[in-house]
């Protein structure tokens, strides 16, 4: 009696807090996953830094063993140097001192990649006047990106999520469910198709560096605004036509990111989502506030109601003429 006393009572608890557990799971599982990334790329990536560790300590040693005269502080002054300008986007290399980073192109392409929170990070403000007015641009220009591009996603998933799931659901009565899950999924590949496979086989031909997995990548980088900055279209020095090729990239980042804020709104109005969504929530209660203005409401609109019809009963009393009997009886006594 008394475990079954307790076990209805846990469940109870469980239940009532429901969102709560829920939501620790959420905060584990994400820990968890934090630490199964790092233990693979810690796994993955160690020993080939451990190889180009050694690999350029051997350069070194060979380069000074040969260049006598020269002393390791000078060599590293001067490589701290190039690097220093190497994290601005200035190359020392003869074959890339052709390429300018702030002609008007190469800033187009900036400016669309710092609104658009992605930030390469291979070229980056080198004035005091450049990063203060790249901090004023940026806390002007991100929320008036999320706005234009909210309105525009708005727009699009009317005519290509919305009236298309409708149509299919009232023509051919199929089930909403199962034809947002049928459209989403469609438009997911087709998404996929047109602004990474076929970009990424571009790219693999246009970048002389490039296969197709590095493309590919660039492409998956780019489009979810994480901008790690390892590859950079259009920044060989033999690259043609690059001002055009600039932006043509500058176009295919907003056109991708619209069409990917397209999809992940379409796969948020699942029915399924949803639900899952909602296990995370926090549940909307009434607040007490409200309550209490509707319990006030009622218990004024109930006493105006009462004191009205006391009212009308004491006006009928009170008055001389009035005959406290019923229509029928008047009725009758007349036909009498």
């Amino acid at each position: 009696m008394l475990q079954s006393l307790a076990g209805s009572s846990c469940v109870r608890l469980v239940e009532q807090h429901r969102s709560a557990w829920c939501f620790a799971l959420l905060v584990l599982g994400y820990l968890l996953y934090l630490v199964f990334g790092a233990v693979v790329f810690s796994s993955v990536e160690l020993p080939y830094e451990d190889l180009l560790r050694q690999e350029l300590g051997k350069l070194k040693q060979r380069f000074l063993e040969e260049h006598a005269c020269l002393s390791e502080q000078q060599l590293e002054q001067f490589l701290m140097r190039v690097l220093e300008a190497s994290n601005y986007g200035v190359s020392v290399l003869s074959n890339a001192s052709g390429n300018w980073n702030w002609d008007f192109t190469s800033s187009l392409f900036f400016a669309s990649t710092v609104l658009s929170t992605t930030g390469y990070g291979h070229t980056v403000p080198l004035s005091d006047g450049g990063k203060a007015f790249c901090i004023i641009y940026s806390v002007i220009g991100i929320p008036f990106t999320l706005l234009f591009l909210t309105a525009v996603v708005q727009r699009i998933i009317v005519y290509v999520t919305r009236r298309p799931v409708l149509y299919f659901h009232i023509r051919w009565g199929f089930s909403k469910q199962v034809v947002a899950i049928i459209h989403a999924m469609v438009l997911g590949f087709v998404t996929v198709s047109c602004f990474f496979l076929i970009p990424a086989a571009i790219f693999s031909v246009l970048e002389d560096d490039w296969n197709f997995l590095e493309s590919f990548y660039f492409c998956f980088i780019s489009l979810s605004t994480i901008g790690l900055g390892d590859y950079v279209p259009g920044e060989g020095y033999n690259q043609k036509f690059r001002e055009l090729y600039k932006i043509g990239i500058t176009c295919y980042l907003l056109m991708g990111l619209i069409a990917m804020l397209v999809v992940l709104e379409t796969f948020c109005e699942l029915h399924e989502l949803k639900k899952f969504r909602k296990l995370f929530y926090v549940k909307k209660d009434k607040e007490d506030d409200q309550v209490h203005i509707m319990e006030h409401d009622q218990l004024s609109f109930s006493s105006i109601s009462d004191q009205a019809a006391s009212m009308k009963d004491d006006q009928k009393a009170n008055e001389p003429f009035v005959n406290s009997q019923s229509p029928t009886s008047n009725d009758s006594s007349l036909n009498n």
